[in-house]
């Protein structure tokens, strides 16, 4: 009998587990009774009954899935409008919806940096999310890794560009692990005489930051300038899922015809579409709940940093708190949970710095009352010791 060639997959799994590194999938009921810290729904709109009845009917309009790629079958009429009011309510030109905002991000780092000349220059952010990083991988142009939200750092590698292709500076708007801001004002500023663009991952401050919720790009006035692109998710401000590319009119036709995970991956679903357009349409009505999630996450770290605990001062809706290794950390999320409160727990190599942690969301539906209950929570189950 020949031997298992995946044999080696088993042993890999025991070292994670024995560094306290193992993940494992928990699947959720429906009715579940814990109060959620950990996902992304920053308004808690994905249960929300308006946009929920807009996701159904779609479904009952266009169907259960797209049918096929953008460009064959996969656009529908649904797909133009979110396009369009998206753009115009992050106050850019034009928009592209994809399947997820992974795909947004490799749509966007590669297909604006794979010039056809070659010669390209990407600068990337040291703490990046991995879909940033993964489309840095796939691209040909040069790479380089800056420190973090260190805007002289990225000057002196864009100082290195040959000019030969494109220099594209990559960041995210609001990092998902600490949950601190880039500084997009004075990136912007570096990019403008190296004639480099700047790509900005927003999905963690649309919906949170900016006027209404607008974004991170509009509140540091750089929403329909020509030197940036965004990039953001449907599936956290906005409860749904999918991805988008916001930018100049002629930078999105560019990735309707060179960007493979648009070009090759099916469309988004109706569902999913209906559902974003109805939470944006939502938040335009009701601005206030951005105001209200940022206040909530001050709040959180306001009651966890009185307490003595090791949080981040939240820039948006992340509030993270140091756990003192995997372990204490994992015991921590577990502890929470057995009281009623799901929390995220993260660990390398989701960390950039490898420090472990509990991730918070600052969820702008949380009564006053809910709020102290978690943060009471999270306080009296911290760790005493690694």
């Amino acid at each position: 009998m020949s031997q298992d060639p995946f044999a080696w997959t088993a042993a890999a799994l025991e070292t994670r587990r024995a560094a306290g590194l193992l993940r494992t999938l928990v699947p959720r009921p429906a009715d579940s009774p814990l109060l959620d810290l950990a996902g992304n729904d920053y308004l808690g709109l994905s249960r929300h009954p308006e946009v929920v009845h807009a996701a159904a009917e779609a479904a009952r309009s266009w169907g259960a899935g797209a049918s096929g790629s953008r460009l064959v079958t996969g656009s529908t009429e649904l797909h133009a409008r979110l396009e369009t009011e998206l753009a115009a309510f992050c106050g850019f030109e034009a928009a592209l919806v994809l399947s997820s905002g992974y795909a947004a991000n490799l749509a966007a780092v590669t297909a604006l940096t794979n010039a056809p000349g070659g010669g390209g220059l990407i600068v990337s952010d040291a703490h990046n999310h991995a879909s940033l990083i993964d489309g840095c991988r796939l691209s040909r142009a040069r790479r380089a890794v800056a420190a973090h939200a260190d805007p002289e750092a990225v000057a002196k590698e864009l100082q290195t560009h040959t000019g030969e292709g494109p220099a594209l500076v990559v960041t995210d708007s609001v990092f998902s692990v600490d949950g601190n801001a880039a500084p997009l004002a004075a990136l912007a500023s570096v990019c403008a005489p190296a004639g480099a663009g700047l790509l900005v991952d927003d999905a963690h401050g649309l919906g949170v930051l900016g006027e209404g919720g607008r974004g991170a790009p509009y509140a540091a006035g750089l929403a329909g300038t020509p030197g940036t692109v965004v990039t953001v998710t449907l599936s956290k401000s906005l409860g749904s899922q999918g991805g988008a590319v916001l930018g100049p009119a002629h930078v999105i036709a560019h990735l309707v015809n060179t960007a493979r995970t648009f070009i090759f991956d099916t469309g988004l679903a109706p569902a999913a579409a209906g559902a974003a357009l109805g939470a944006l349409r939502l938040l335009r009505r009701e601005p206030e709940r951005a105001t209200r999630t940022r206040a909530v996450a001050t709040e959180l770290h306001t009651r966890l940093t009185a307490a003595g605990l090791d949080a981040t001062r939240p820039d948006a809706a992340v509030v993270s708190v140091r756990a003192p290794s995997p372990q204490a950390a994992v015991r921590w999320a577990a502890d929470c949970r057995s009281a009623g409160i799901h929390v995220g727990c993260f660990r390398p190599p989701s960390v950039p710095d490898g420090v472990s942690r509990l991730r918070l969301t600052a969820r702008g539906d949380l009564s006053p009352a809910v709020l102290a209950r978690a943060a009471d929570t999270v306080i009296a189950t911290a760790p005493r010791t690694a």
